[in-house]
C-alpha cells in the first residue's frame, strides 16, 4: 500500500474567529483536535502542517511525532492566496516517495479517526476499480426544495409537491477532507481530479466552523459526543 502523507494549511491570523486555529475549543487549541484524529490513522505515516506561525514549537509538537512543519513562503501569505497554490509548494518540497495525499482542515473538528480510515479504503478502492477514480471529496446530502435568488426551483417542480425526502438530493462540497495523488493534482492543479468519488458524510459530524456560530456548534456537539 501506498504511504499517505496529510496536508493541513494553519494561518496564525484568522479573519471571521480571531485567532480560531489557536483558540481553545474544550480541553486543546482547535489545531490539536484534527491533529489528534489524523494521528491516530495507522494508514496515515506523516502529517504536514503548512504554517506562517511561529507558535508550532520543538516543544508543542513532541505529542505527535507524525507531524512536521513546513514553513509557507512570504509570496503565499495572506487572506486571498489560493489554497491550491500553497498544496502546489508542498507537494514540490514533500518527499517524492509520497504519491497519495489527504488534506483536511483545523476546522473539521468532529471528523473521527474512524471516518477518516474508511475514506481511505473506499478511495484504494475506487481508484483501482475499473472507474478507476483519482481524487475523493466528502459531500454533505441535503433533501430540501432549493431556489435561485429569481425564484426559480433548483431541484424540484413547485406545482408537484412531492416529500422532501422523495426529492434528489443536493450534495455540498463540505471542505471536510480530500484525497488525490499527485498525478491528479498535476494534471488538475486541484485537490479535486477529473475522477472524482464523492464520499457523503453524516452531517454533523462533517460540522465545519466557519465563523462564531458554527464554533458554537462545533463546541456543543463535542461536548456532548464527550458526555455519551
Amino acid at each position: 500500500m501506498e504511504p499517505i502523507a496529510a496536508l493541513i494549511p494553519i494561518k496564525d491570523h484568522s479573519e471571521r474567529v480571531p485567532g480560531k486555529n489557536f483558540r481553545p475549543l474544550l480541553d486543546a487549541p482547535l489545531w490539536e483536535h484534527i491533529v489528534r484524529t489524523l494521528s491516530a490513522v495507522p494508514r496515515i505515516e506523516k502529517i504536514f502542517i503548512d504554517t506562517d506561525s511561529k507558535r508550532f514549537t520543538q516543544e508543542v509538537l513532541a505529542p505527535y511525532p507524525k507531524v512536521e512543519i513546513i514553513e509557507r513562503p512570504e509570496h503565499l501569505r495572506g487572506d486571498f492566496v489560493s489554497t491550491n497554490k500553497l498544496f502546489a509548494h508542498d507537494l514540490s518540497v514533500i518527499d517524492p516517495r509520497f504519491r497519495v495525499f489527504l488534506q483536511t482542515h483545523t476546522t473539521n473538528p468532529l471528523l473521527t479517526a474512524a471516518t477518516v480510515q474508511d475514506m481511505i479504503g473506499k478511495f484504494e478502492a475506487a481508484a483501482a476499480a475499473a472507474e478507476k477514480h483519482d481524487s475523493l471529496f466528502t459531500v454533505t446530502a441535503y433533501f430540501a426544495r432549493f431556489y435561485q435568488r429569481d425564484g426559480s426551483a433548483v431541484n424540484h417542480d413547485p406545482k408537484v409537491l412531492l416529500r422532501t425526502q422523495d426529492l434528489a438530493p443536493l450534495l455540498e462540497e463540505n471542505s471536510n477532507l480530500y484525497l488525490f495523488t499527485r498525478d491528479s493534482f498535476a494534471a488538475t492543479n486541484a485537490r479535486i481530479g477529473a475522477r472524482p468519488l464523492l464520499f457523503e458524510m453524516d452531517r454533523l459530524e462533517a460540522t465545519d466552523i466557519d465563523d462564531q456560530e458554527t464554533w458554537e456548534l462545533a463546541e456543543a456537539l463535542m461536548s456532548r459526543r464527550g458526555r455519551a
